[in-house]
C-alpha cells in the first residue's frame, strides 16, 4: 500500500508563528553572543600574548555554567521558562554594556575586569540553557522536530557566520567597546522576540522531590538510554581534545598572520559549513541510521582539525574548518534530535541541563584545555594531538557503544527503531 502521510516540506515549521519568533530570539541572541565571545578572546590574547590566558577565559566561563546547569534544569522543570529566559537574557544584556564600559578606556584592570563579567554571564548561562532547550519544545510540535531543530541549527548557525565575521572588521574600525554594544542591542532584540511568545503551562510534577532527588533523575534517565549517554559523551571528548576555536587568536596573529578581520572569519568559516549541512537537514534529516552518521561525522572533525593544525595557508585553514564545522553540523542535528525525540516532558530540563553539562565540559573546558596545553608544548602541536585524540575516541565509541552505533529513527514517524529487546 503507498504511503499516504504527506511528504516533508522545507518550511513546514516556519507555518507556526512562535516558531518564527523563536527564531528571532535565537538569531538575536546568537549574533551578539558569538561576535561578544570572538572579541573576549581577540582582546585577551591582544592583552596578553599568551595561550593560557585564553584557557583560563574558558575556564572562568565554564565554572559557573557547568557548576549551576544541573540546579538550572531543576529550576526548568519548576518555574516557567519563558520567565527565566527573560530574566538571563536582561542579564546578558547588562553584561555585554559592562564589558562596553570596562573597555572604553582600557585601563590596567582590564583583564580581571573582562574575566569577572564573564563569570557573570556563565552564571547567567547556567539557568538559560536548559531553560532555552525545553521551552523549544513546548513551542515546536513534535511532528515538527526535526524539521524545527533544523531550522532553529540553522538560524543559530547562519548567525555564528555572520556575527564574527563582521566583528573582526568593526573591531578594526572602532575597537572593542564598540563591539560590545552591538552585542548589548543584539541580547535586547533577544529578550523582545522572546517577550513576544505566548506564556506556555509550568510541567506539573507528580512529585515535588527534594533538589538532589529531582537532579538525579535527570542524570539517571540518561544513564538508562546507552545511545543518548553515547552520543553526548562521544561530542564530550571529541569537542574536549579536538576543538581548536579557542586558539584562532593565536593562529590569526601568530601563525596566519590575518589579524582581527581574520579571526572573525576563521571563526565563520566553521559555521558556515556547519550552516550547509544543517540547511541540507531540513529536507534530508540524518537521523535514519543516527548512530553510524555520527560516528562518520565526528571522524571527519578529527581529520579536518589535523589538516588545520599544520596548515600555514589562509585558505587552507579556511577549507579546513568549513570541513570541521559541516561534520559539526551533521552531530549537531543528531544530537538535538535524539534529546527532543528520547526525553519524556515533565524532564525535559534536567535532561537538557544534562546534555548541557557535556557541552559545557567540552566547549569551554576544552578551551582551557587547549589553551594550557598549547602553553606548555606550542600551539600547533597541541592542536595535531587534539585530532589524533579524536580520531581515536570515535573508534572506541565505535566499539564499546553498539546501541549508538546501530540507532536509527523512522523519518516519517521519528519513532525509535529497535534491533533486539536488549537495545535499551
Amino acid at each position: 500500500m503507498a504511503d499516504s502521510r504527506p511528504p516533508f516540506r522545507f518550511f513546514d515549521a516556519l507555518t507556526i508563528p512562535e516558531v518564527r519568533w523563536f527564531l528571532g530570539a535565537v538569531a538575536s541572541f546568537t549574533l551578539a553572543g558569538r561576535a561578544l565571545m570572538v572579541i573576549i578572546g581577540y582582546q585577551v590574547y591582544r592583552l596578553t600574548h599568551d595561550p593560557a590566558a585564553l584557557g583560563w577565559l574558558g575556564l572562568v566561563e565554564a565554572i559557573p555554567a557547568i557548576s549551576l546547569v544541573l540546579f538550572g534544569g531543576h529550576v526548568a522543570d519548576h518555574v516557567n521558562r519563558r520567565a527565566i529566559l527573560l530574566v538571563t537574557r536582561a542579564v546578558s544584556t547588562a553584561c555585554a554594556l559592562a564589558l562596553a564600559a570596562v573597555s572604553w578606556r582600557q585601563p590596567a584592570a582590564v583583564l580581571p575586569a573582562l574575566y569577572g563579567v564573564v563569570f557573570l554571564a556563565g552564571t547567567a548561562r547556567g539557568f538559560a540553557d536548559p531553560a532555552h532547550t525545553a521551552f523549544e519544545a513546548q513551542i515546536v510540535p513534535k511532528h515538527l522536530t526535526v524539521n524545527a531543530s533544523s531550522w532553529i541549527s540553522s538560524t543559530w548557525i547562519g548567525c555564528a557566520v555572520l556575527g564574527p565575521a563582521i566583528i573582526g572588521f568593526v573591531f578594526d574600525a572602532w575597537g572593542a567597546a564598540a563591539c560590545y554594544l552591538l552585542s548589548a542591542v543584539g541580547f535586547a532584540g533577544s529578550w523582545l522576540c522572546t517577550a513576544a511568545i505566548a506564556p506556555k503551562p509550568t510541567p506539573v510534577q507528580a512529585h515535588r522531590e527534594p533538589l538532589l532527588k529531582s537532579i538525579g533523575i535527570g542524570w539517571r534517565f540518561v544513564f538508562a538510554n546507552p545511545a543518548l549517554l553515547g552520543a553526548m559523551a562521544l561530542d564530550l571528548f571529541a569537542v574536549l581534545f579536538g576543538g581548536m576555536i579557542a586558539l584562532l587568536p593565536v593562529y590569526a596573529d601568530d601563525i596566519l598572520h590575518v589579524g582581527a578581520k581574520g579571526v572573525g572569519l576563521l571563526n565563520a568559516a566553521s559555521a558556515c559549513g556547519a550552516l550547509t549541512i544543517t540547511l541540507l537537514a531540513t529536507h534530508r534529516p540524518p537521523i535514519a541510521r543516527a548512530g553510524r552518521n555520527l560516528l562518520l561525522a565526528v571522524a571527519g572533525f578529527g581529520l579536518s582539525v589535523l589538516v588545520f593544525a599544520f596548515s600555514t595557508n589562509f585558505w587552507l585553514s579556511m577549507a579546513a574548518l568549513w570541513c570541521s564545522g559541516a561534520c559539526d553540523g551533521v552531530s549537531m542535528v543528531i544530537r538535538r534530535s535524539m534529546v527532543r525525540l528520547l526525553s519524556p516532558d515533565h524532564l525535559r530540563g534536567r535532561i537538557a541541563a544534562a546534555n548541557w553539562v557535556f557541552i559545557s565540559a567540552s566547549n569551554e573546558l576544552g578551551a582551557f584545555e587547549s589553551g594550557m596545553v598549547a602553553a606548555w608544548i606550542g600551539t600547533v602541536p597541541c592542536v595535531a594531538l587534539g585530532g589524533l585524540t579524536t580520531l581515536g575516541v570515535v573508534a572506541l565509541a565505535a566499539t564499546l557503544s553498539p546501541h549508538l552505533r546501530r540507532l536509527q529513527f523512522d523519518v516519517r514517524t521519528l519513532e525509535r527503531r529497535l534491533h533486539g529487546a536488549n537495545e535499551l
